[in-house]
């Protein structure tokens, strides 16, 4: 029998054991969802559009694809700044430029770089071999940046076309793609901060972008890169629920979050250790030279600017947040260990980001003691972005405790 028959029957009152009890609110059989409303009880709604299996092993390592080649990017974008590469190139194309192939072309690309505040200022002694280096840096960046976008739409217009998208993961998918447009946008008025002749007018000016944009646009990358990883983590390995949940369970979960922001926070407090070169003020630990409390703390005015332009404050700012997040990681790692009963996916997630917390402390304490080599500092800022995934992974796990069932 068909389900037209079905439904024709059910409006005329046909299969009366069936229908007591239910009321039909819609039946369109040219639409791929079905609603059903429960009579008596609450409403609820059962889809019938289900993802196939080939969908989401495709989709869920395209969005893993996609975190992946974010967290290239930070790498990248890191050892473009910390080998002085990312004022390089001034100008910018939507759509990227080739190379200088000629040594005609190369002398007229040096040239223009000459007329800016980096060259003038900092960088007079450099040869054209030099200049090539740091400018290859940051079109590999650029490069890479514009890659992310066609690894990301290609496929999401293919997945939208076969009916692979939820309509959650929709609107998700539609947010990443503006975020990635935005990134871009941003990278270049980052950059751009770096060019603008005006702000360095003083001999002691050092060019540099500034350590707010610069902190705007690795803080998208991390909100970027913890999208795709939410997502293929939904896709790709629900999170497991538990038949019983405690209010010790919904604490820990609230605890883990809290310490999932905690992380996101030091990361970007990192980024303006990096935009004023702050790592380079005092190299020792635990002490600031022979002091717990350096004396140049608070030496500007007014006093909230020290918090964003003083070197030595922000250096102090981001050794007490990362003392914090590996306490918090800590806890939460005991706290996992003393019978609290979780996922068993959570256990694994909580271990792993306490391990990566100290790691991360100690790639931190290192770089700052050898004076920010470039190896240690790439890793030590790709080891926030692997302590944030582990926090991410966490939560994941723990996303079905919510409420406590009456």
């Amino acid at each position: 029998m068909n389900l037209m028959c079905v439904a024709s029957r059910l409006s005329r009152g046909g299969f009366p054991s069936l229908t007591k009890g239910f009321k039909l609110t819609a039946f369109q059989p040219h639409l791929r969802r079905t609603t059903v409303t429960l009579a008596g009880e609450s409403v609820q709604r059962v889809s019938v559009e289900e993802i196939p299996a080939v969908g989401r092993k495709w989709v869920g390592r395209w969005l893993f694809g996609c975190s992946g080649m974010v967290f290239g990017a930070v790498v990248i974008g890191g050892l473009t700044r910390l080998t002085e590469s990312g004022l390089s190139m001034t100008d910018w194309h939507l759509f990227g430029k080739r190379p200088p192939w000629s040594q005609e072309e190369w002398e007229r690309e040096f040239a223009q770089y000459k007329s800016y505040p980096e060259f003038q200022m900092k960088n007079s002694n450099i040869d054209l071999q030099e200049f090539k280096f740091i400018w290859w840096m940051e079109y590999g960046h650029r490069q890479w940046g514009r890659t992310i976008g066609t690894v990301f739409l290609l496929p999401a217009a293919y997945f939208w076309h076969k009916g692979w998208f939820t309509r959650v993961l929709k609107k998700r998918v539609v947010l990443c793609g503006t975020l990635i447009g935005l990134q871009g946008l941003l990278g270049w008025y980052m950059v751009k901060s770096g060019l603008e002749k005006e702000r360095f007018q003083e001999p002691s000016d050092i060019p540099r972008v500034s350590q707010y944009r610069l902190a705007s646009h690795l803080g998208m990358a991390f909100v970027l890169y913890s999208l795709f990883l939410w997502n293929g983590l939904e896709v790709t390995f629900p999170a497991q629920k538990l038949k019983q949940i405690t209010s010790q369970a919904r604490n820990f979960r609230k605890f883990a979050h809290v310490t999932k922001g905690w992380v996101f926070l030091t990361a970007l407090s990192g980024a303006l250790v990096a935009g004023l070169d702050a790592g380079l003020v005092y190299n020792s630990f635990p002490k600031f030279a022979d002091r717990w409390i350096p004396s140049d703390l608070l030496a500007f005015s007014p006093t909230l600017k020290n918090f964003t332009e003083n070197p030595t404050t922000v250096q102090f700012d981001h050794r007490i947040l990362g003392t914090t997040a590996v306490c918090l990681a800590t806890a939460l790692t005991v706290w996992s260990r003393r019978g609290v009963k979780l996922p068993p996916r959570a256990y694994s997630a909580a271990t792993a980001l306490g391990a990566m917390a100290w790691m991360q402390v100690g790639l931190g304490i290192s770089t700052l003691l050898l004076y920010v080599p470039t190896a240690l500092a790439a890793m030590h800022q790709s080891g926030s972005l692997i302590t944030l995934s582990f926090a991410i992974w966490l939560t994941h796990e723990l996303r079905h405790i919510k409420k406590i069932p009456k």
